[in-house]
């Protein structure tokens, strides 16, 4: 199934996809009375997950309170992380090649360790949201489309065969990056972490809609034009290992949200670069999930 925070008529409330895709039936319809995603994550039970999948499968004119997915205004499904945003730097091979390029580093063709940094959110951005340019700051603005693993519950020193039992789902992400700011301070977090840059949506596809470990198609476009394309069975680092290295030294609380790396085929990639621009439309899409969709602001 897939969840949604959303707004219609100036009121907030999270909700299940219907099936088709075509409607949003509000969790208090279904007498759940979670008021922010993060709850949910926390306190859902199996029952109620099982009547959420049950609900998604009816008829909208049977359900309380349906809302026209149209007519809806959909959030980010996690409009405010309790905790900076865990992510991976170079986790697809060939991203580190183009990465290594653009940097003029030499690049050695081995990746034996992951590489961890955090991204710091005060509000994720939502599908239909404008992604601020920060003029200001910023001369080279740049997109990457990226699976983010959502844990379900508190996590410490879980095997990697048990990692799958402690995802509660998957969103999309675009981990927007300042490259000047990330190679002038030597670090990513700056570059990373400026207001916007956290685009999230458009829902959460929980974990047992989709095949363990995920092998999905994920890609991005930029006005249209197709720039990344790949598959998240292309990580470097998979999941069981990410949630396994990281829990060994980490306690990993329900709502924590890890960033799993890019492609190849962001802006710095391209010779010369194709950053982005005032008015682009930047889309990231990832199967079984969505399409995020964010136009780069005028300032």
């Amino acid at each position: 199934m897939r969840l949604v925070t959303y707004e219609i008529e100036h009121k907030k409330g999270l909700g299940v996809i219907s099936r088709d895709g075509e409607w949003i039936y509000p969790l208090r319809s279904l007498d759940m009375d979670y008021k922010t995603m993060q709850e949910l994550i926390e306190g859902i039970s199996e029952s109620e997950k099982q009547l959420l999948e049950y609900a998604s499968g009816q008829d909208p004119y049977k359900v309380k309170g349906a809302v026209p997915m149209k007519e809806a205004l959909l959030l980010a499904p996690i409009p405010h992380p309790v905790q900076d945003v865990i992510c991976l730097g170079i986790n697809y091979m060939a991203h580190a090649e183009e990465s290594a390029r653009y940097k003029k580093e030499a690049f050695g063709g081995e990746r034996p360790f992951a590489v961890y940094f955090s991204k710091r959110v005060n509000r994720a951005t939502g599908t239909g949201e404008e992604i601020p340019g920060h003029r200001d700051l910023v001369q080279d603005l740049d997109y990457e489309a990226e699976l983010a693993v959502i844990i379900g519950k508190e996590a410490k020193n879980v095997p990697a065969a048990e990692v799958r039992n402690y995802i509660f789902g998957y969103t999309v992400i675009n981990d927007v990056s300042a490259r000047t700011l990330q190679t002038h301070h030597k670090q990513w977090y700056f570059g990373k972490s400026l207001d916007g840059f956290l685009p999230m949506g458009p829902c959460i596809t929980t974990a047992e809609e989709l095949p363990y470990p995920p092998r999905l198609s994920i890609q991005s476009r930029v006005n249209g034009q197709l720039r990344q394309d790949s598959n998240t069975e292309c990580m470097i680092f998979d999941i069981d290992h990410i949630v396994s290295e990281l829990s060994a030294g980490m306690t990993l609380k329900a709502g924590t949200i890890i960033s799993t790396g890019t492609p190849a085929g962001v802006g710095m990639g391209f010779d010369p670069p194709r950053f982005l621009n005032p008015g682009d439309i930047v889309e990231c899409s990832i199967e079984g999930i969505g399409t995020l969709v964010n136009r780069v602001s005028e300032s």
